[in-house]
């Protein structure tokens, strides 16, 4: 089998599997609501498939720098979520969503212009949390509207994920491990749930999935200094399968929180 299809047949593969992961977050918050949605979406389910597939063809040392490399641009997503969540309660889909998203294209090239490293990534995310975490609380509680699903609605997402995630995997054939790492946490998740929930759902249900979201980013966060470490120190698989238990302990945590909330 020549090399050109093997990469054509396990890039088709890569897009898939991302792709079916992002449609079940999709249905879990149209059926359950924005809260346990928020923590399904924001599990590695795009990042992880994309670590898991570059470890296929780079070595440890790269896995590490590229988590390092991630590390400050979840900044960059954070703030992504926050101004998306608020020119989502009075702005259109197009305003709100090309706003977030020009709030992470600027922070994302303003962080890759420095060389981090891992404390300073760590601060940085902790700073963005402080500011980011009290703007959106208000934002988080919002009521499901009802909706009609289109025939096409299971195609169109299908296929918008798997072009993302595409992009992202062809880009780091041709740039190196700190670009890759940047493209590895573009937020997918995150843009596909908005261009698929908001015509939906409206702005202000999408708006708490993402602001719900944000709290699910702290375990994301930490899940890649774990990744980090861990591939540096044992290697790749080892690294990835704990930064994996990492958030989704942190998931659990959030959710057996909100659960006992609502007990008391």
């Amino acid at each position: 089998m020549s090399p050109d299809l093997v990469f054509i047949l396990t890039l088709s593969l890569r897009m898939a599997v991302t792709a079916v992961f992002v449609l079940f977050a999709a249905m879990v918050t149209e059926r359950v609501g924005p809260t346990i949605g928020a923590l399904v979406a924001t599990l590695p389910i795009s990042t992880g498939p994309v670590y898991v597939f570059l470890s296929l063809d780079h070595d440890a040392a790269f896995i590490a720098q590229g988590a390092l490399a991630s590390l400050p641009v979840n900044a960059a997503t954070i703030a992504f979520g926050a101004i998306y969540a608020r020119l989502a309660q009075d702005r259109s889909l197009a305003v709100s969503y090309v706003g977030g998203l020009a709030g992470w294209f600027a922070i994302a090239f303003l962080v890759q212009a420095f060389q981090w490293n891992l404390l300073e990534g760590i601060l940085l995310n902790i700073a963005t949390y402080a500011i980011a975490l009290p703007l959106t609380r208000r934002f988080r509680s919002a009521p499901m509207p009802p909706f009609v699903r289109r025939w096409y609605d299971m195609p169109f997402r299908a296929a918008l994920v798997a072009v993302l995630v595409g992009a992202v995997i062809m880009l780091s054939r041709w740039v190196g491990p700190t670009i890759t790492g940047i493209l590895a946490v573009f937020p997918v998740v995150f843009s596909s749930l908005i261009l698929i929930l908001h015509p939906r759902i409206g702005g202000h249900a999408t708006a708490a999935v993402v602001a719900n979201g944000l709290r699910g980013l702290v375990g994301f966060g930490v899940g890649l200094v774990v990744l980090h470490l861990g591939a540096l120190y044992s290697g790749s698989a080892a690294g990835m399968l704990l930064g994996l238990a990492t958030c989704v302990a942190w998931n659990f945590g959030l959710w057996w929180a909100g659960r006992r909330a609502l007990a008391r």
